[in-house]
């Protein structure tokens, strides 16, 4: 199955699309997509969209994964984030993949084990577990493909549990 995971931040919003059967993971591609800050918001939103299409097109996912909206400290913060998830999941209703969405938590106990991991320790175990010769550079992409690998073993999980009921 091609995923595709996205990273949301209306500065740098990070994507990795993957192919996987649910045990081995392979990268096939990752980048940021990056906004010019000092433009309006409803500009970088649209380079956002654009760039999230772009990918789509692209790489052809089967599925898409995001994480869910965490509660940020500061309100406005959180609600930029938040304009950009839905940018983000416009982009991947309109092209008709089905969404997986997963908590902070979740994507780090499931890639690194560990609920509270730091980015770093996501980098690495991303490179480890796409069997990479080193980490990818940037960690808005490298968060990114770690919610594909989430995905990918939720979505393989499940299909065993259908399988033996």
């Amino acid at each position: 199955m091609r995923i595709l995971g996205i990273d949301c931040g209306s500065a740098r919003t990070g994507y990795g699309v993957i192919e996987s059967d649910g045990v081995a993971h392979q990268l096939l591609a990752a980048g940021v997509i990056t906004t010019d800050t000092k433009k309006p918001f409803e500009e970088r939103l649209l380079t956002i969209g654009r760039g999230l299409r772009e990918v789509i097109l692209g790489c052809a996912p089967e599925e898409a994964a995001v994480e869910e909206v965490f509660h940020a400290v500061n309100v406005q913060t959180a609600l930029k984030l938040a304009h950009v998830r839905g940018v983000a999941l416009f982009a991947v209703a309109e092209a008709g993949l089905p969404l997986g969405e997963y908590s902070a938590l979740e994507v780090k106990t499931s890639v690194v084990g560990y609920g509270r991991a730091e980015k770093r320790q996501v980098q690495l175990m991303t490179c480890s577990l796409l069997r990479l010769d080193r980490p990818v550079e940037s960690e808005d992409a490298a968060d990114a493909l770690a919610v594909a690998i989430c995905h990918a073993n939720r979505s393989a999980l499940k299909r065993r549990l259908e399988v033996a009921r």
